[in-house]
């Protein structure tokens, strides 16, 4: 009989950041790795899908989790709550513990942390097919915007302004409502 796994949310220690920060650009450059190939340009950072200053940001203004399974770490999460509402700024999975439920699992945790949330937002970029997949087929999410060169975020000035990089290409804003 197969043991279930544990999934529990650590808080982030201090010690910690460096690699988490580390485990962060890893995971979602293996995302992107696997999409493209080794030949990619949706960079924030030179070689960095996701930027060091992006990660750090997301740390100092949200509560920022280790996910550990068994015992052992495997990814993280980063979200920010006010009242009745929540951002999942970053969810990611140690690429080598992919497919054993271990993001779903963090999801839930996300959602007992806070009951009081009712409605959840994240984004991720259209070639995070994986992502997509997990947030709609998993996690209950829906597509509620989709921002391109011909639609830009009007919270994200910077992004706004951009013609190249994740923006032209499309970057899906979802929400969940907890009934």
């Amino acid at each position: 009989m197969k043991k279930k796994t544990e999934v529990r949310l650590v808080p982030l220690a201090e010690d910690d950041r460096e690699q988490f920060i580390k485990d962060n650009q890893w995971a979602f450059k293996y995302g992107a790795t696997e999409e493209f190939g080794r030949r990619d340009d949706h960079f924030e950072e030179e070689s960095e899908i996701i930027s060091r200053s992006t990660i750090e940001e997301s740390i100092d203004q949200g509560e920022a989790y280790r996910i550990v399974c068994d015992g052992v770490k495997a990814g993280g999460v980063i979200i920010r709550t006010e009242k009745d509402r929540g951002d999942l700024e970053i969810l990611f999975v140690d690429p080598a513990a992919h497919s054993r439920g271990i993001g779903y699992a963090a999801w839930c945790e996300v959602e007992k942390l806070h009951p009081e949330v009712k409605v959840w937002e994240t984004m991720t970029p259209y070639f995070e097919t994986r992502n997509i997949h997990f947030y709609v087929n998993r996690c209950g999410f829906h597509i509620v915007e989709f921002f391109n060169s011909h639609h830009p975020d009007p919270n994200d000035p910077d992004l706004s302004e951009e013609t190249d990089g994740d923006l032209a290409d499309g970057m899906f804003r979802f929400e969940k409502r907890i009934k």
